[in-house]
């Protein structure tokens, strides 16, 4: 008996150094990183693109729909949602398959500023949390939205909402209409599936959940979610 608690003991020891460890490695990776190109100087740069879009130009709808697809517990959770991790990894097991990720709005948008082209999924993982950390104290959670709609890769070469309205659609984002907009909400969990230039029957089926999650989530009314016509998704060339 003695002796499977020395054995449990040294494997607990073993996983809080190992946690340290990948902690320590990461802040390590994180504070370089900051400190080359600090966070407000990140923000501003991306901010000063003429292709920035801000929220008050861009449909209330629109912004629910990446929420509800997207986070939907982001105003109520802090840098990291661990309730959603647990129901991503949940899910993953019971469908046997990577389907849903645990990362929140403001991790994702974490790794749109700084870590995209880091590999070591660890090391970028732990160093996106201390920069949501970050994030999250200098920054209100609105305008982590919309620096998330501004940088999120929409495929087709579209980065960011106007690039994909003006590419897609045709038009600025303000102009958008309720099914256009839950059709690009949609789009960036996996543009290489659901990008309408991709996919069209895969990108309205990504809508449609798009639309029940705005639904469950109180965004949309029935009758909003049974008018919505995705015939234009066709014309999408």
């Amino acid at each position: 008996m003695k002796f499977v608690r020395k054995i449990i003991l040294w494997v607990l020891i073993i996983i809080i150094l190992a946690v340290v460890g990948v902690g320590f490695y990461g802040y390590r990776y994180y504070k370089e990183t900051i400190d080359k190109v600090p966070l407000e100087s990140k923000v501003s740069e991306i901010r000063n693109e003429y292709t920035y879009v801000k929220s008050e130009d861009l449909p209330k709808q629109f912004l629910d729909a990446v929420v509800a697809i997207e986070d939907r517990r982001f105003y109520n959770h802090g840098p990291v949602d661990f309730i959603g991790i647990l129901r991503a990894i949940f899910s993953n097991i019971k469908s046997r398959d990577l389907r849903e990720g645990g990362s929140t709005i403001t991790q994702q948008v974490a790794k749109n500023l700084y870590f995209l082209e880091e590999d070591n999924v660890v090391k970028r993982k732990v160093a996106e949390v201390y920069t949501s950390m970050q994030l999250e104290k200098d920054y209100e959670k609105e305008e982590i939205l919309e620096i998330y709609v501004n940088t999120i890769y929409y495929g087709n070469g579209y980065i960011g909402i106007k690039e994909a309205c003006n590419g897609y659609l045709k038009k600025e984002p303000k102009d958008m209409t309720l099914a256009e907009a839950t059709m690009l909400a949609g789009v960036p969990n996996a543009p290489s599936v659901y990008a309408p230039t991709v996919n069209k029957q895969l990108c309205k089926e990504r809508q449609n959940q798009v639309i029940n999650a705005m639904f469950s989530e109180g965004y949309i009314t029935q009758e909003e979610m049974e008018n919505i016509d995705q015939s234009f998704i066709d014309a999408i060339e």
